[in-house]
């Protein structure tokens, strides 16, 4: 297996493991979505990779050597499509640990992760116009999204590498550590014994197309169901006792 899950504490452990940059071939788009399938229970989603890369992106020499190089490109973007559709719908927070080269589809998974912790050594570059080349996995989409569409173009038609640090400045990745796997998977447990983080990712994914006025009739909603929750009442609860 190319990648492997495990549910541990609340947290769905999805792994790259097919090692030497971990690129995606049609086997690997596959079991992304096995995986994916297999977190739609989680609190949350805890996305790693074996060895020094993070995900190189497709797997060129498989693409080189297709007899219907179309067919089977079809067959590889609709498996790896379909696993980031559910990640990207999960209620459940995902979250991203991330280290050396991440590149192509790569930058996809960061694109649905909702936190991504990358490694000191990480760099992001979109490589697609490089060999001609157009972008898959939703990075024409969640791109700009993260860093703004001049900034998205800039990558996108340069392939310029973009290290941690500006990424995170440039709000590609929320935190940079030296161990990103052991900050992603502490950050992950944390979250997922949070029941109300999935009502708010919902309400920041309804608000790209929502207007205002009914988002707060939403929010109000939400939040008056949260309050009188079990995990609202303990919460608040706790936190009185805290104060005293």
């Amino acid at each position: 297996m190319s990648v492997t899950v495990a549910v541990e504490r609340g947290v769905a452990h999805v792994r790259l493991t097919r090692g030497r940059g971990n690129p995606i071939d049609l086997a690997t788009a596959e079991s992304l979505l096995a995986a994916a399938h297999g977190c739609e229970h989680a609190g949350a989603v805890l996305l790693t990779a074996v060895g020094p890369a993070f995900c190189v992106g497709g797997d060129l020499r498989e693409f080189a050597a297709a007899v219907d190089l179309r067919g089977h490109l079809d067959r590889v973007t609709g498996a790896l499509h379909e696993a980031l559709r559910i990640f990207a719908g999960l209620d459940a927070p995902v979250v991203a640990a991330v280290r050396g080269a991440v590149a192509g589809a790569g930058l996809g998974l960061v694109g649905v992760a909702d936190l991504v912790v990358a490694g000191e050594d990480a760099g992001f570059v979109a490589a697609y116009t490089g060999i001609g080349y157009t972008p898959d996995a939703g990075v024409s989409w969640s791109l700009p999204r993260l860093v703004g569409p001049r900034l998205a173009l800039d990558l996108l038609l340069t392939n310029r590498r973009l290290a941690a640090a500006e990424a995170l400045a440039a709000g590609l990745v929320t935190s940079v550590a030296a161990d990103p796997d052991v900050a992603a998977a502490a950050l992950a447990e944390r979250l997922a014994g949070q029941p109300a983080c999935g009502v708010t990712k919902r309400l920041v994914r309804a608000a790209e197309s929502t207007p205002f006025g009914h988002h707060l009739d939403t929010e109000a909603r939400t939040i008056g169901a949260a309050a009188v929750s079990p995990s609202g009442r303990d919460g608040v609860a706790a936190f009185l006792r805290r104060r005293v």
